[in-house]
């Protein structure tokens, strides 16, 4: 959930880890600090609220120092404050410890290290880290190291530095990202890939267990008995310009206009026309013979990720003749899900690095499972635990509500659907050229979509003080419309509730009235007298509607309130060009009342503890 980043070479520390810190600024900002080595002094500053507060401390000072750590935090344990913003350091402030995750048993670790008489400082389980390093150090850092995480429970990525040895970073972790790169100038860590994008995209990942010593211009790894080991690094093609704004007043608005090309990166060398299939090379360890005999299908994630697989549920049980069950990872996880050597496990997750996610992967996978993945990141946890991995080549992303990530995730499961169809036969080579040439066309339907962009913008302003929306639509588009709720919910700080359309009788009813801005999703297929019998419904209540259709002069006549028309496409796609207005009219509403739209309160953009 949090940034961190360090850095030990031949320049100046400080502007590389504030850079880094800026770019992983959405991993959370509750609080920020450095810490830094110079002239055999540790200098640590930190501050409560965004990295422009740590700017603030630190515009008056200048530092020479070559090697350093930084932090932006998340709080988990311990409230926002500037004692419990990272680094952190043990009594003698010899030790420096920047951490992301969550040391579960860190209560038992302190009372005891207390007993021994250390001083806390903060209110945070990574200060015991600290503590534990000085408490086991005897002068071999590597051991140090070693005993110390021997003795922590739950996940964390570590960077440690000390103060006697100021050329040296070391990383370690278990079950949260770490990340390992270098260039002529220097070695740096992170836990995050944008942090690294300025200086090096052929990278190193971490896994569990594994210690990095970063030291003179050279990178050393071990595995968790201090052996030595040789890691091949992954190459990253993201420019760094990707990762900027470019223009935009947000980047949550850049994202959003991104996403036809995007979904052109995604599709790009995945069509096969002459099979009338999708090309899925990216899918080792899967014979022909299991996907032909899967038992059962589980589609696992969270937030925006899990309205993608219930969308894909709706596609893979109408195009195969398999059965597709839809799970929130942390449910999964704790239930005992009938899962064995036939079960194929599609698991989506933007970052890679979902905590929540990981877990019900390695569930699925002890029990047997074949695991293949949806996701946006080269080399995340999530990828490299799969058998199979479908990236979804939306580039960085950015802003903490995800939309191109999203609607990427659609289009893989789309494509999964097609390819599940074709290899079990229920697809013939017709129909699959004419869902192919429909995916193809998504893209330019999307830049159709998004010149409704201006009219969502003078609409927004009649909403900015409701406190209520309701999202309604059906079928496929039911998840679409939970998709817009959330978008409301997380960047404009509006209660919205995203349900079926003929749920609406059972309870939610109640709730309208002229205060109660509803949106109905009514694409042109065979439920749409239905939903507009919903839409009649909300009108003799004193709703205000907003409608999105795909042919005015079907929902015109009902006497609508607020009327757009989206491009037509097939029945299954809808929920793709359906998702556009969804984004941009709850990015105009938070714009409008002035919310921070890039970094919504309390939010992160990767959940990677539990």
């Amino acid at each position: 959930m949090c940034g961190i980043i360090g850095y030990t070479g031949k320049l100046d520390a400080l502007p590389i880890i504030m850079e880094g810190l800026q770019r992983m600024e959405y991993r959370g900002y509750d609080s920020a600090g450095v810490a830094l080595i110079e002239n055999g002094k540790l200098e640590l500053r930190r501050s409560l609220g965004k990295i422009i507060e740590l700017k603030k401390i630190l515009e008056n000072e200048t530092f020479s120092a070559k090697t350093g750590l930084g932090h932006t935090r998340w709080a988990t344990h311990g409230r926002p404050s500037e004692d419990n913003a990272h680094p952190h350091t043990d009594c003698k402030g010899k030790f420096v410890v920047v951490h992301n995750g969550i040391i579960e048993n860190y209560y038992d670790l302190k009372q005891d290290l207390i007993k021994k008489g250390h001083v806390f400082k903060s209110e945070t389980d990574t200060e015991v880290v600290a503590h534990l390093l000085e408490e086991n150090h005897s002068g071999d850092l590597l051991k140090t190291v070693k005993k110390t995480v021997e003795s922590l429970q739950g996940a964390y990525a570590l960077g440690i530095m000390h103060i006697d040895d100021p050329e040296t970073l070391i990383a370690t972790c278990n079950a949260s990202p770490l990340i390992i790169g270098k260039n002529g100038s220097g070695l740096f860590l992170a836990s995050d890939i944008t942090a690294l994008l300025e200086h090096s995209k052929d990278l190193y990942f971490l896994e569990n267990g594994e210690v990095c010593v970063l030291k003179n211009e050279k990178i050393e790894f071990f595995n968790s008995d201090l052996e030595s080991i040789k890691k091949e690094t992954t190459h990253i093609d993201w420019n760094p310009v990707m990762a900027q704004k470019q223009g935009y007043k947000h980047y949550m608005l850049k994202e959003i206009f991104e996403q036809p090309s995007a979904i052109s990166e995604t599709l790009m060398s995945r069509i096969n026309w002459d099979d009338a299939s999708i090309y899925l090379d990216e899918i080792e360890g899967f014979d022909e013979d299991f996907m032909k005999n899967i038992s059962r299908i589980y589609l696992v994630a969270c937030g925006t990720a899990w309205h993608a697989c219930l969308v894909g549920k709706y596609l893979i049980e109408k195009r195969s003749p398999f059965i597709a069950h839809v799970d929130y990872s942390h449910e999964f996880r704790y239930r005992n899900p009938k899962v064995d050597d036939k079960t194929l496990m599609i698991c989506v997750s933007q970052s890679g690095e979902t905590a929540d996610t990981i877990a019900a992967l390695e569930e699925g996978k002890k029990r047997g499972a074949k695991i293949l993945s949806i996701c946006n990141v080269l080399g995340s946890t999530v990828a490299r635990k799969s058998d199979g991995v479908l990236y979804t080549r939306a580039g960085p992303e950015i802003s903490v509500a995800s939309t191109k990530a999203f609607t990427t995730q659609l289009v893989s499961l789309f494509m999964i659907s097609i390819y599940l169809g074709r290899i079990s036969g229920t697809i013939d080579k017709a129909k699959g050229i004419k869902m192919l040439n429909d995916i193809v066309e998504i893209p330019d339907l999307l830049e159709k979509t998004l010149e409704m962009n201006n009219d969502l913008k003078k609409l927004a302003g009649r909403y900015i003080y409701k406190q209520d929306f309701l999202f309604l639509a059906r079928g496929i588009n039911y998840p679409i419309a939970l998709e817009g709720a959330l978008k409301l919910k997380e960047i404009s700080y509006i209660h919205a509730e995203g349900y079926p359309a003929g749920e609406m009788k059972h309870g939610p009813i109640a709730l309208i009235d002229q205060d109660m801005p509803v949106v109905i999703l009514a694409p042109k297929n065979h439920l749409l007298d239905k939903t507009l019998t919903n839409l009649q419904e909300v009108k003799a209540r004193g709703g205000e509607t907003i409608v999105f259709c795909q042919d005015k002069s079907e929902v015109d006549k009902y006497n609508v309130d607020h009327i757009f028309e989206v491009p037509e496409t097939i029945h299954d796609l809808t929920p793709i060009v359906m998702t556009i207005p969804m984004q941009l009219l709850a990015y105009h509403i938070a714009d409008q009342r002035g919310t921070d739209l890039d970094q919504p309160r309390n939010l992160a953009k990767s959940v990677t503890v539990e």
